[in-house]
């Protein structure tokens, strides 16, 4: 997670998506050694099996998709980039993001334009903020065609509330702007009851490509394999054949046993869907821990509501870090990094400033050192309560208490 000291945060020290840190699924990993042998390659955009199992996946979450408006690509990045490739002008994406989002944009020499996220939630701007944004793109002389969005996010764990993107979603339409809405972790809300999620593809049907890497729920970061589906009508078939033809020109295809073991998961089967419900109650009353524990020492974080991971703001506790040489995002990340002993990805890598002091923490990393420390967080009733896992999160509350007393030092100094 170091980078060089100049340039502070090269593309290719960018932080990966938080894993479920699990042991693979036995009957997934059956599934992939059956397909070994195969030597033949699986069709661009997939073939017939794999795409008909993305679309039962979608149908089941009251989304939609024919065959012909389906592509499944070598993970979520490889569909987002011939995305952007296929639609012409400048990109739009919320403050903080996905930290993978913006360099697919600016490799194809596309400008990425932040828009800040409300309070209550990230992933999706707020309304009068983009249409802000916009007019002063267009008074620039600049083209916003695409933004891009996330109703629940990855860096901030929150899922934003129906009213709000039912605005944006109003604005970013009377903008003309098409709309990607990356759902990755949609499947991995920590209280299913309590957060209601809709997607802008069931609000703006036609002007959403919805996108899904399969990593968030259904398969280990390793196999890479996404599910991108198209709006119906002209502009949706248009845009299904050009992000077709970009992907053919890349040869971005998914390996043939991935695609057995995504079809497999796709198709939700129980043991698939057993360990779906674990991992998330696993990695939901961790967080939940992790959560008390950063917050209990004056830093600032939304209760985390989905995935794998919490956003941190230790501006409150600028002072102790300032007293240990920490000035800015990339500078914290590297004294937590070594602090924790795990990854502390600065904020300045998902589009936040790089003076504001925040991180993502991943869970994934609390769970165990061992893939049988780990799978051992699957069957327990509380997890948090593992002594592998309770030693974890004593180290993280051991570090944000540390620089709460510092913080209370410096001021009682002062």
């Amino acid at each position: 997670m170091r980078t060089h000291p100049e340039g502070h945060g090269p593309v290719r020290f960018g932080p990966p998506l938080p894993e479920d840190g699990l042991p693979v699924l036995p009957e997934l990993a059956g599934v992939l050694a059956a397909a070994a042998s195969r030597a033949g390659p699986e069709p661009v955009g997939g073939g017939t099996a794999l795409i008909d199992a993305a679309c039962g996946h979608g149908e089941r979450r009251g989304l939609p998709a024919a065959p012909d408006r389906t592509i499944l690509g070598p993970g979520a990045p490889a569909l987002l980039t011939a995305l952007t490739a296929a639609i012409d002008g400048d990109v739009l994406v919320p403050r903080p993001c996905a930290a993978w989002w913006a360099p697919y944009a600016r490799l194809l020499g596309r400008p990425v334009f932040h828009v800040p996220t409300p309070p209550e939630s990230g992933g999706v701007p707020d309304p009068y903020a983009l249409l802000e944004t916009v007019r002063r793109m267009r008074a620039e002389g600049r083209d916003p065609r695409l933004l891009v969005l996330s109703v629940a996010d990855d860096p901030t764990a929150t899922v934003a509330p129906p009213e709000l993107l039912h605005e944006t979603l109003e604005a970013a339409a009377g903008e003309g702007l098409h709309l990607v809405s990356d759902e990755t972790w949609r499947d991995t809300l920590h209280d299913p009851h309590g957060s209601v999620l809709l997607s802008p593809a069931e609000m703006l049907s036609d002007r959403v490509t919805v996108v899904t890497d399969l990593a968030g729920s259904l398969l280990p970061p390793g196999w890479p394999a996404a599910v991108a589906r198209f709006p119906a009508g002209e502009e949706g078939s248009a845009l299904h054949a050009r992000v077709l033809d970009v992907l053919t020109a890349l040869d971005a295809r998914v390996a043939a046993p991935v695609a057995a073991a995504a079809g497999y998961a796709l198709s939700e089967p129980e043991p698939v869907t057993a360990r779906v419900a674990a991992s998330v109650r696993t990695h939901a009353r961790v967080a939940a821990a992790a959560h008390r524990a950063v917050v209990a020492a004056g830093a600032l974080a939304r209760p985390p509501q989905c995935g794998r991971h919490l956003y941190v703001d230790l501006t409150p506790l600028a002072p102790a870090l300032a007293a240990h040489g920490v000035g800015d995002a990339q500078e914290l990340e590297d004294f937590l990094t070594v602090r924790l002993g795990m990854p502390a990805a600065g904020g300045h890598r998902f589009g936040d400033d790089l003076e504001t002091p925040r991180v993502r923490l991943c869970t994934a990393p609390l769970l165990g050192e061992t893939p049988e420390e780990r799978a051992a967080c699957l069957d327990a009733d509380e997890s948090a309560e593992l002594p592998r896992v309770g030693r974890a999160l004593n180290k993280v509350t051991s570090v944000f208490d540390d620089l709460r007393d510092d913080a209370r030092r410096w001021e009682s100094s002062r």
